[in-house]
């Protein structure tokens, strides 16, 4: 039951006045971080590990190539044989070792990649070779021109010459990619230590919501567009979301699914009911069960939102109390949550913020007087004046959530009255979505936050580098004897152009 003399357990004590003095966005990213460590230290496969981020360094054992291997398709030769008719030994193919050590006016046939035998010191490129008559055929030939001279050494990779015994491979607080997964493979790693995913549980709340997706709504509903969105969100961002539905506007109802969703999640969001109103119960159940944070924030939309950390079964819980409003809760997801899950997958905190750019308005934006804006916005990379083009995605209030499509960054406005055509302004990169709306990485130039003034802004004369353009392919291996290595590859047919 409430505490006020109601009788109304879904109804709170109303208030005029909120308690919580308001924030600035960069100091509540700061409080999340400080509350938020990484997940315990789990055993991987290194197959698997791809999104993991690592508590330790993989470290090679064994030197790459393990062995002199060949560059050219071509003939192991003594390299102070120079030019001449020489006959062919022996024919080494991938995957062959070599039967015996070559001797002076002797060569061997071989292939990309494969070991270079004994008393060989170069390899002559088959471009530089011509046949001997009655040797054109492969299977019957004994011996080969020798065209042009090579230096000892050249065309063969030696020993470790790739990767050396104990050489750093991947570092710790590093985040697994396909790369390091392909680097992993190749130095014979099978398993790494990581940071374990966190577990990531949504819950909305009001009586007013129902399922969406399910078709037409009754009067006086609506449908709960934030649970799937945010959802949505964090398996983007590599955590594991579960789905916790949604729950009446009554006290112990919400206490109860609250309790029960932190005994199985690391992070729970909540999205609605932190507002002034009668029927917001979330702050007061907060501050019942843990510790609030901070409850109201310096920002536009989203001032409510409220973080809280609770202690459950000796295990501190991260709680993010969402607006909910779509579009508010959109956004402080991206700002809030997002840092606290790169931080909870291990990352160190200098790479849990958001990447910053400057972007050059190709419109006026009204600001507000009040508080500071993060106005969703669309980002392209202008390739002839080597800067970023930020326009916006439209009118702005908190519930039309047609103004986070297309968006892939949050301008930073700063309170006043007008940012015109042309002015410089900070971008946050929303990561999920950047690369799909420009063709563009997330990885882009920072650029000195000097160049920009706290008022008119323009750009400076300095020009970043390009960010790079990504695309990816499946991959076919066919081994020496022409068998094909039979697998799953999933290809991601967009191309950055």
């Amino acid at each position: 039951m409430c505490d006020c003399e109601c009788g109304d357990e879904g109804v709170s004590p109303t208030r005029r006045e909120s308690a919580y003095d308001m924030i600035r966005v960069d100091a509540a990213v700061e409080l999340v971080l400080q509350q938020t460590q990484p997940l315990e230290v789990v055993a991987v496969q290194a197959h698997e590990a791809d999104g993991f981020v690592l508590a330790e360094p993989v470290l090679s054992v064994e030197p790459l190539p393990p062995f002199r291997a060949s560059i050219m398709d071509g003939y192991a030769v003594v390299a102070a044989d120079g030019v001449g008719t020489f006959p062919v030994v022996e024919r080494i193919a991938a995957g062959d070792m070599p039967s015996s050590a070559l001797k002076h006016g002797q060569v061997s046939y071989i292939t990309t990649g494969s070991p270079v035998p004994d008393g060989a010191d170069a390899v002559v490129k088959i471009e530089d070779t011509s046949s001997v008559e009655g040797s054109e055929k492969p299977e019957r030939e004994t011996a080969v021109n020798i065209l042009k001279t090579v230096k000892a050494g050249q065309n063969i990779r030696p020993i470790g010459s790739d990767i050396s015994p104990g050489e750093v491979l991947v570092d710790a607080h590093e985040l697994v990619s396909p790369a390091e997964i392909g680097l992993m493979a190749t130095a014979g790693i099978t398993e790494v230590q990581a940071h374990r995913k966190p577990v990531v549980g949504v819950l909305s709340t009001g009586s007013e919501l129902v399922e969406a997706f399910q078709g037409t709504t009754t009067p006086g509903k609506i449908r709960d567009s934030n649970r799937p969105m945010l959802l949505a969100l964090l398996s983007s961002w590599g955590a594991t979301a579960v789905n916790l539905g949604v729950c009446s506007d009554k006290k112990q109802a919400l206490k109860d699914t609250i309790l029960t969703a932190l005994e199985k999640v690391d992070v729970l969001i909540t999205s609605g009911g932190v507002s002034m109103g009668e029927h917001d119960l979330i702050k007061p159940l907060l501050e019942e069960m843990g510790s609030v944070h901070f409850g109201r924030l310096l920002m536009k939309p989203g001032k409510p939102t409220t973080f809280a950390t609770l202690d459950v079964q000796g295990k501190k819980k991260l709680v993010f109390a969402l607006p909910g409003n779509p579009v508010s809760s959109f956004t402080t997801c991206h700002l809030l949550v997002h840092p606290a899950l790169k931080r909870l997958r291990g990352l160190p905190i200098s790479k849990c913020h958001h990447t910053k750019v400057y972007a050059t308005l190709t419109h006026p934006i009204k600001l507000d007087a009040e508080r500071p804006e993060f106005h969703r916005a669309n980002l392209v990379w202008d390739s002839k004046q080597h800067k970023f083009l930020a326009t916006s995605t439209g009118r702005q209030i908190s519930s039309r959530l047609l103004s986070c499509r297309h968006a892939n960054a949050l301008l930073c406005l700063p309170t006043g009255t007008e940012v015109r055509d042309g002015d410089a302004v900070a971008a946050l990169v929303l990561e999920s979505s950047f690369g799909n709306a420009t063709g563009v990485v997330s990885a882009t130039p920072i650029l000195n936050q000097s160049a920009v003034s706290s008022t008119h802004v323009h750009t400076t004369n300095e020009k970043p580098s390009v960010p790079k353009k990504v695309f990816r392919a499946g991959l076919l291996t066919v081994r020496a004897s022409d068998h094909l290595l039979v697998g799953t590859v999933d290809i991601d047919a967009r191309l950055c152009c």
